[in-house]
């Protein structure tokens, strides 16, 4: 595989990081990650889609080799505003957006927001969680809430990451994440997603400090709205075998104006990475419509 070339970009000063796989006169399409993952986990289904789009897959703050921030408890909308800056700096507008997990729900309130700069989006288990969880986060009193956060960020202050001794050690522990994945796909996502320390062990590159969510952040009566402003064709993708629930059950999919919701057999969490060929399969029909 003949990779992308790297570059960065900056948002609200910090230095962040993309992968550029070329093809500049095709369309933009942009790939976004989910929490503690990084932009070479999209290469299987970048290799695909290269010869007809010009892809560009960022690391999220904190993640990759992007920069951690610093005072910061990684917002939502933080994300979305990089997120925004990439898109305006490279000019990719209108743009398909294809996206994971917390990057899927960062791409959806994008969408949302700029609804004109968005031309397809697919989305693999983004929407967060189910209504029956929300209503169970929702009775939490604030204080509570806030609390919680608060002694969630002092653990995190104390957390060193873990050091593993090799990258074998490494890759076991991806494999055991992800029993999904084949041993080439484990390989590949743990060469990228780790640096070697000083001291000859292994660390994942992601700051500990994504791990928290803030307490505050948009309403989910709001989060509706910007789904509700999606005017793009729009593709909900779940792994059948995954924790999140089907949107087309559970009502969510209500909110969009042009939707398809898929479930993939034999699937969790990282449907691209667990059933590569159905995804893409999936993927070229919908681009293609």
């Amino acid at each position: 595989m003949e990779g992308p070339t790297s570059h960065t970009y900056f948002s609200q000063r910090l230095r962040l990081h993309y992968v550029d796989w070329g093809n500049d006169d095709a369309p933009p399409m942009l790939m976004v990650h989910g929490g503690r993952d990084h932009c070479r986990n999209w290469d299987w289904v970048a290799e695909a889609l290269r010869d007809d789009y010009h892809i560009i897959a960022p690391d999220l703050r904190g993640h990759g080799d992007s920069q951690w921030a610093v005072g910061s408890s990684y917002n939502h909308v933080d994300y979305v505003y990089d997120i925004a800056q990439l898109i305006h700096q490279k000019k990719m507008n209108p743009v398909t957006i294809l996206a994971h997990s917390m990057g899927g729900g960062v791409s959806l309130t994008y969408a949302g927001l700029y609804p004109e700069t968005v031309a397809k989006l697919i989305v693999i288990e983004g929407m967060g969680p189910s209504p029956e969880m929300i209503r169970g986060r929702i009775d939490v009193p604030i204080q509570q809430r806030l609390d919680t956060w608060v002694q969630d960020l002092r653990k995190s202050s104390g957390r060193l990451p873990r050091r593993y001794p090799s990258l074998e050690e490494a890759y076991e522990r991806m494999q055991t994440e992800n029993p999904h994945l084949t041993e080439a796909q484990a390989r590949h996502l743990t060469i990228h997603g780790s640096n070697q320390n000083e001291d000859g062990t292994y660390s994942w590159k992601f700051d500990n400090y994504v791990r928290n969510f803030s307490p505050i952040g948009l309403p989910f009566e709001a989060q509706h709205e910007l789904w509700r402003r999606i005017s793009c064709p729009t593709l909900l993708v779940r792994g059948s075998e995954s924790w999140a629930s089907d949107p087309a059950k559970d009502g969510r999919a209500e909110h969009f104006q042009d939707v398809q919701v898929v479930n993939i057999d034999g699937a969790g969490h990282w449907v691209h990475h667990d059933q590569l060929d159905e995804f893409l399969s999936l993927t070229q029909n919908f681009l293609a419509g």
